[in-house]
């Protein structure tokens, strides 16, 4: 099965819809949720979105004292269980009980992870932010495939990032034990990793007729932000001198309200049937990324992220670290 092209759908929403007016049509009665990295930024925003519509959330937590204070602004049916990505006993744990515990699971958000962070090490010694945004999740997710694949309609979406651009997948050097450790190039590799995930993913679902999707959310101020240096941000144009947000950032950001749609979009939306792991942005499908646009940087997917054989061989690679982890 060959994923689609990235072609736009017209959905009818833009990069400054909320999740809220996305789901505005949709009843979530009666469905399933997990979200990972719920109950902060973008994360607690989907799992409000998805409980207002009737939605049972399950989200994995790190720290319950932050995560109760963070969900009691969250009406709706919202439950925690403790979990740690960079910890695979916890996620063997959490996923054993939440698999004991449910009959279906209809929505898969993969949405937790860390940004341009210190150089770490997690489970058996994986860079973190590839051992966290990527091998965590794919634990998760292999885990709870029999959940999946028995909840007709079950769908998974993953969270990438406009940094995939940054660069492919460091086939030789994945864990950086080669080369020195570049902050940047480990976050562009992690969100690449998450968008070829949810291709290779999307032909493992296809014959309960499940789906998989990779999405970027867009530019937010979060908790994603916390290693980066004030200074650091100013360079890049995110903040003025004072510290404030600059003009391109109040432009071009969405608030969480907003960074949470097109993950809710794809977790719901009947114009994805059919369009098995494509890469979605401001609550759409994603066109190919158009080397000669001024927004080239911003917008669109770069071709090594929705390669089918680049997304079996990271499928194979993850198979083999997790088995020898």
């Amino acid at each position: 099965m060959a994923v689609p092209d990235q072609v736009p759908t017209n959905s009818g929403f833009h990069a400054k819809s909320t999740a809220a007016e996305v789901l505005a049509d949709i009843d979530l009665t009666g469905k399933t949720a997990i979200v990972t990295g719920g109950y902060s930024g973008i994360g607690l925003e989907t799992v409000r979105a998805l409980a207002d519509k009737g939605a049972a959330v399950i989200v994995p937590v790190r720290s319950e004292a932050k995560a109760q204070e963070s969900l009691a602004s969250v009406d709706g049916n919202v439950r925690t269980a403790p979990m740690d990505l960079a910890d695979l006993g916890s996620v063997r744990r959490f996923a054993e009980t939440v698999s004991s515990d449910l009959q279906n699971l209809d929505l898969l958000i993969n949405n937790a992870g860390i940004m341009a962070c210190p150089e770490a090490r997690v489970g058996p010694g994986w860079e973190s932010q590839f051992g966290i945004c990527h091998m965590g999740h794919f634990a998760l997710t292999k885990l709870l495939l029999p959940l999946l694949e028995q909840t007709p309609g079950a769908r998974v979406v993953a969270l990438s990032s406009t940094a995939h651009k940054i660069c492919d997948v460091h086939w030789d050097d994945i864990q950086f034990e080669k080369t020195d450790y570049d902050k940047w190039q480990a976050y562009g590799q992690a969100k690449t990793a998450n968008a070829l995930f949810a291709n290779a993913l999307s032909r493992r679902l296809a014959e309960t007729g499940g789906l998989a999707f990779s999405v970027h959310p867009g530019g937010i101020f979060t908790p994603l932000q916390r290693h980066l240096p004030k200074e650091e941000m100013i360079a890049l144009g995110w903040l003025n001198e004072d510290g404030e947000p600059s003009e391109l950032a109040k432009e071009g950001f969405k608030t969480p309200e907003q960074g949470a749609s097109t993950t809710v979009w794809a977790a719901t939306s009947p114009m994805l049937v059919g369009k098995p792991g494509v890469y979605c942005e401001d609550a759409d499908i994603a066109a190919p990324t158009d080397p000669n646009s001024p927004t080239a940087r911003y917008f669109g997917v770069n071709a090594h992220a929705c390669d089918d054989a680049s997304a079996e061989k990271l499928w194979d690679i993850s198979e083999r670290l997790l088995q020898n982890a």
